[in-house]
């Protein structure tokens, strides 16, 4: 193909076939653009995740023509956190969320980016970028643009040169399968005084239970101890899968573009687990940089990006406080179950069916009130 003066083989070489990259390349594929993924391993990828998808990701999902059947997956209707003496819950205030397998979500996005013409080179050693484009198992790649959709340790952002930013928290996170029909309607967090652990319903007789703590010695059999209302659903000898595990780092970065160069899901910065927002940002961003990549203006994207995660930061930040204080913690939780609707409202916030304007200075003074009382 020819894209001005110049001859390309791919419009778009995007690095790292996960959810991110891969809905990069459909929404790319979506508005025109000749697309190629590339990704060292081989489908179905999985990875240690709470595996829930809230509902804005879902909204974002449709709008990549991306339909996940629910026979693959599991609903739930909102959060419920559970606190050494109390508990609160909230629904969400649009739709439902999605719990489904890591590998599940991979194949449905495999299949959809093969159905719209996405080249797909599994098994491929990328070993450097050139004038042109990108070295894939010793031949060059020629192409328009490069995205890193390579996770936290992305060397495309490295070859870039967009490494500058602030890294400030590294945790780390466990993550197994229960052989055990869901009791809940919502995904449960439980907090304790240096972890949390996540319930997640992803089939109709399996769920997932992802721990995220400071320390990497805690575990996902270790919660029974320390969450033990958890022994009236759960035996350790229903586990399903072997325990998986990750680390979850909070990264800003300065510039998420440059050049050709465009970065994407956690390759562009993250925010900690315990938002569960990392798909739901991904597949935002996807969207965003197609559009972007389609008008030559990777400005645009950088502004996009900024906005997209604005939100889910300040969310990570105040999750955190909440990790790293019991006293904290105990206050935001007692407030909230003292006036639910709080817990509604934030909730709304976070999923992006309530801005902090609409919030408001009346949301904030009763938030604040109940955290001085509670």
């Amino acid at each position: 193909m020819v894209v001005g003066r110049q001859k390309f083989d791919t419009e778009v070489f995007i690095v790292g076939g996960g959810p991110a990259g891969l809905a990069t390349a459909i929404a790319a594929r979506a508005v025109g653009l000749d697309v190629t993924v590339a990704d060292c391993a081989r489908p179905p990828i999985d990875k240690a995740c709470g595996e829930g998808i809230m509902p804005d990701g879902l909204a974002s999902l449709a709008k990549l023509g991306v339909t996940i059947p629910i026979e693959k997956a599991a609903p739930f209707q909102g959060i419920r956190f559970w606190g050494p003496w109390t508990a609160v819950e909230a629904d969400f205030p649009q739709g439902v969320g999605l719990g489904i397998r890591r590998t599940k979500l991979h194949e449905i996005l495999v299949q959809k980016a093969e159905d719209l013409g996405v080249r797909l080179r599994w098994g491929a050693r990328i070993t450097g970028i050139t004038d042109n484009g990108v070295r894939v198992d010793g031949e060059e790649v020629r192409s328009r643009w490069i995205v890193g959709a390579d996770g936290q340790n992305s060397i495309v952002r490295r070859w870039a040169g967009l490494e500058k930013g602030s890294r400030r928290t590294q945790r780390y996170g466990f993550r197994q399968h229960f052989r055990v029909a869901p009791w809940s309607d919502f995904v449960e967090v439980y907090w304790g005084d240096d972890a949390q652990l996540y319930v997640t319903p992803v089939s109709a007789d399996e769920i997932c239970v992802a721990t995220i703590a400071r320390k990497p010695r805690v575990r996902v059999p270790d919660m029974f101890a320390r969450f033990p209302q958890l022994s009236r659903y759960l035996k350790q000898e229903e586990v399903s899968t072997r325990e998986q595990g990750a680390i979850s780092s909070t990264r800003t970065l300065k510039s998420v573009a440059c050049g050709r160069f465009a970065l994407v899901g956690e390759a562009s910065g993250s925010v900690d687990a315990v938002t569960g927002d990392g798909l739901s940002l991904a597949f935002q961003q996807a969207l965003a940089l197609a559009t972007a990549l389609k008008e030559d203006d990777l400005t645009r994207y950088q502004a996009a990006h900024r906005e997209i995660t604005k939100l889910p930061a300040i969310m990570s930040r105040l999750m955190l406080a909440m990790d790293n204080s019991p006293w904290f913690r105990g206050r935001v939780l007692r407030a909230l179950s003292s006036e639910p609707s709080l817990f509604e409202r934030l909730l709304a916030i976070h999923t992006g069916a309530l801005s902090f304007v609409d919030f408001g200075i009346k949301g904030s003074t009763s938030l604040g009130w109940r955290l001085l009382t509670a």
